[in-house]
């Protein structure tokens, strides 16, 4: 096994164990619907459907990127891809950078698009290795591998600084992002890995092409503490502990981007534990939902814990949007908040 290979295994124990998430919640929980005690609505003919990219989805929901080694990584990107093609939700692999420089593709071939046919599957490579190596021809044989309807950019200064050997010229990426997305036949998608998109950012984004953009912000898993648990230097010397929880809240970076952005793409992750969070998220101006995280302990077990995982949060958000007289999700866009 490789150092990185060995890295990202350490980062799915590391996750699964829960002591790598930012200290400070998200904030969800200080946004409150104004409950309706009388709504006109049938639950069973709310409407969940959505399209994001010019794609329908039968969910709001993206089982967003995670990582992992050649070992484990092709069990859960299998366990998701049959339960996003069950249920119509949106998937995100974790980072090809193994899969491009190895002959090994760690779960991330051409067997996921014969698993999931019909729903949007998203590659993903570091918006770093854009400036390290990578280039259009890198990020054409990523879209190729899976046959992705996009290709997510992942944005995680934070996490390359405080990791040893980590990349920490910034230097250009924003340049070779622009470069990318005039030649790539698929949207690019920017996202964070939970430290979060200010809407300043966002601007230069789309500015240089972007088509979407997943907040990522803060409130779940921290990436500088799943690095500084693999560091585990003494206390004081432990960047990873002292940048743990870094960044701007989930729900802050929504209402930042969507208000410099208003019809941009969003996806809200980083904190977001339930269909109670996606819905108010989605109040937020999100477009969709995601969780990695959350959903990686069932991605583990196989595909019908998956399922039973999405399906409850499809009964959260469902019951949201009873509570506030929403019949689908345009509706719960307008539902009214507690001040």
């Amino acid at each position: 096994m490789s150092e990185i290979e060995r890295r990202k295994r350490d980062h799915i124990d590391i996750v699964l164990a829960g002591g790598a998430r930012h200290s400070v919640p998200a904030g969800f929980d200080h946004v409150r619907f104004r409950h309706d005690a009388l709504p006109e609505v049938d639950y069973d003919k709310i409407n969940l459907s959505t399209s994001f990219l010019g794609r329908p989805l039968r969910l709001p929901f993206l089982a967003s990127s995670m990582t992992g080694g050649p070992d484990v990584s092709d069990r859960i990107n299998r366990a998701i891809a049959e339960a996003a093609e069950q249920m119509g939700f949106a998937m995100g692999v974790g980072s090809q950078r193994i899969s491009l420089t190895t002959r090994d593709n760690s779960g991330l071939g051409p067997e996921l698009r014969r698993i999931a046919p019909s729903i949007p599957i998203y590659g993903n490579l570091g918006a770093i290795q854009l400036v390290n190596g990578m280039g259009i021809d890198e990020a054409r044989r990523a879209v190729d591998q899976l046959q992705a309807d996009a290709l997510i950019l992942h944005l995680n200064p934070v996490q390359e600084a405080v990791q040893p050997g980590g990349d920490r010229n910034w230097s250009g990426v924003q340049r070779a992002i622009e470069q990318l997305t005039g030649k790539l036949p698929v949207p690019v998608i920017a996202k964070e890995v939970g430290s979060g998109i200010s809407g300043e950012v966002a601007r230069r984004l789309v500015s240089c092409g972007v088509a979407a953009i997943d907040v990522a912000g803060a409130g779940g898993t921290s990436w500088a503490a799943v690095e500084g648990a693999r560091l585990g230097a003494p206390d004081g010397g432990n960047l990873g502990e002292i940048f743990r929880d870094w960044g701007i809240p989930t729900p802050q970076c929504l209402a930042e981007v969507r208000a410099a952005l208003p019809d941009v793409p969003l996806i809200a992750s980083g904190g977001i534990r339930h269909g109670l969070d996606a819905a108010k998220a989605i109040r937020l101006g999100a477009n969709l939902a995601a969780q990695a995280a959350s959903l990686l302990p069932a991605a583990m077990q196989g595909t019908e814990a998956v399922v039973a995982h999405v399906q409850a949060f499809a009964d959260a958000l469902r019951i949201t949007c009873l509570a506030t007289g929403s019949k689908d999700l345009a509706t719960l866009r307008g539902a009214d908040l507690l001040p």
